[in-house]
């Protein structure tokens, strides 16, 4: 099974293997045509097994909320999140019939319904909800999520006697180097790092985690505030991409692109590598709950790379992120993601062939009303890949219009458990030092909203000629100047954000 976490994340070693495997989807590809319907993908439910739904309410308030809980307990499920902000519910049942009775039962409240998953849920139901099942005992999974393509070629070096900023050739890219002569950024601003946790204990991150508004959303979508439960297991991804957004100044190991920033580990991420629309949704709710400003995806949500608006599970999941997103933006949060590391042209969709991820995959058609989430969702900044020669990483995603802005992404230092620091590459890397920018924006306009920052990050941006990528795989680059399908609006610039 291929998961999220590598599509976003590639270590050097496993780059060229990664690219070449997307050769097809790349470059000369024809877009599917305007009005092909996509390949449906199966979301099977059988008597028995306890699957996972997003139950949208028609309407976003309280009572229309507890109009959906009763439809869903008549048809056989039990209401494992409830998020009336957004008028979603996060369901479980056992009965293979659900979906149908639910849109039964709950006609005059029930907006729509869809399956969140392939197969059934591993870790359970959340203590203390009521089910009218017997609970089965929680299960982990026996795929031990990527952790070892994650850490790929990356060096172990321990904690550094001194700071390791003159290997960061990324922070002098995107001009953090200079923007750290003015300032590190607000102690006020806290960014939110939606990945597989971090690490607490590492002596270049620990004074920057806000504890008290860390939480862990993998427990079926349900918030867990216990004190390890947002730490990392299997993977050092989150400690990595933390690490790039705010590791401290302090004399030891690196410097992030915001050291003076406070960080909350939002662990959306399980031990199999997974992000499941309910835990994401868990994450951005969270976000906005918590006041943070600012959040960080290095992921897409699993088990679909691309949730398409023709199917109708598909679509179900997909409005119930858009709510979450949308809603915390409008609580003040702004979001950047990753891009993805598949060389795929987002603006001109064809195939997709790693979907669903969680089972065997299918090669499907589709088209350009599928979407990467969350990157590709509004109002969130996508980020593309650059290396230290200013070049679009070879295994970068592009495309005229979707991209936003560019990054370094190809061979970074930075953060790993167990006070290590280590290389890693992928948009994963690329997209932090946006929200890194975005934190020391915030950080001198406190006042700003979302839609004003996004706007002076891409007026900002180091406007960046196409040039071919570092390693040719057929694609080309459309789009002039300031605005193109490689590098967007252009590399983020640090020093211009703290002005």
């Amino acid at each position: 099974m291929k998961t999220a976490l590598f599509r976003r994340t590639t270590a050097a070693a496993f780059c060229a293997v990664a690219v070449a495997a997307s050769t097809l989807l790349s470059g000369s590809a024809m877009a599917a045509p305007p009005g092909q319907q996509s390949t449906p993908i199966d979301f099977p439910a059988a008597d028995g097994e306890l699957m996972s739904y997003v139950v949208n309410a028609k309407a976003a308030n309280a009572n229309k909320t507890r109009d959906v809980v009763r439809a869903v307990e008549a048809a056989g499920g039990a209401a494992v999140q409830q998020w009336p902000e957004i008028g979603v519910v996060i369901v479980q049942s056992e009965r293979a019939s659900f979906r149908a009775d639910v849109l039964k039962y709950g006609n005059s409240s029930v907006e729509s319904v869809g399956a969140t998953r392939t197969i059934p849920v591993a870790e359970g139901t959340p203590d203390g909800i009521s089910t009218p099942w017997q609970k089965a005992p929680q299960l982990r999974s026996k795929q031990l999520a990527n952790s070892d393509l994650l850490y790929g070629d990356a060096t172990f070096d321990g904690v550094a006697l001194d700071p390791r900023e003159t290997e960061q050739w990324n922070l002098t890219q995107i001009k953090a180097d200079q923007a750290h002569q003015l300032t590190d950024g607000s102690r006020k601003v806290l960014v939110g790092v939606l990945d597989s946790g971090i690490d607490p204990n590492h002596p270049d991150l620990k004074a920057n985690i806000d504890v008290a508004n860390s939480v862990n959303c993998t427990n079926a979508g349900r918030p867990d505030t216990s004190p390890t439960g947002w730490n990392p297991t299997t993977s050092s991804h989150g400690t990595h991409v933390a690490g790039i957004i705010g590791a401290a100044r302090n004399g030891v190991g690196i410097v992030g692109v915001a050291p003076n920033v406070r960080m909350a580990s939002v662990k959306v991420v399980n031990d199999a590598g997974s992000i499941y629309p309910e835990y994401a949704i868990c994450g951005f709710m969270w976000a906005g709950m918590k006041g943070m400003d600012v959040t960080n995806n290095s992921y897409y949500i699993d088990p679909v790379q691309f949730w398409c608006d023709d199917q109708p599970d598909q679509k179900a999941v997909r409005t119930a992120v858009e709510r979450a997103v949308n809603w915390s933006t409008d609580k003040g949060v702004v979001h950047a993601a990753a891009a993805g590391n598949a060389s795929y042209d987002l603006a001109n969709k064809t195939t997709d062939d790693v979907s669903p991820n969680d089972a065997t995959g299918i090669e499907r058609q589709i088209n350009n009303g599928c979407k990467d989430m969350p990157t590709e969702l509004d109002g969130v900044v996508t980020v593309s890949s650059t290396d230290q020669a200013g070049k679009l990483s070879s295994f970068s995603n592009r495309g005229l219009n979707v991209i936003d802005g560019a990054a370094p992404g190809s061979r970074i230092l930075s953060t790993l458990p167990n006070n290590g620091y280590g290389l890693l590459s992928g948009t994963s890397m690329a997209s932090p030092h946006v929200a890194g920018v975005l934190a020391l924006m915030k950080s001198g306009h406190p006042g700003w909203k979302p839609k004003q920052l996004i706007s002076q990050l891409r007026k900002q941006a180091e406007d960046h000629i196409c040039m071919p990528p570092a390693t040719p795989k057929g694609a080309t680059c459309a789009g002039p100047l300031r605005d193109n399908s490689f590098y967007g609006e252009g590399i983020a610039d640090a020093l211009q954000a703290v002005f």
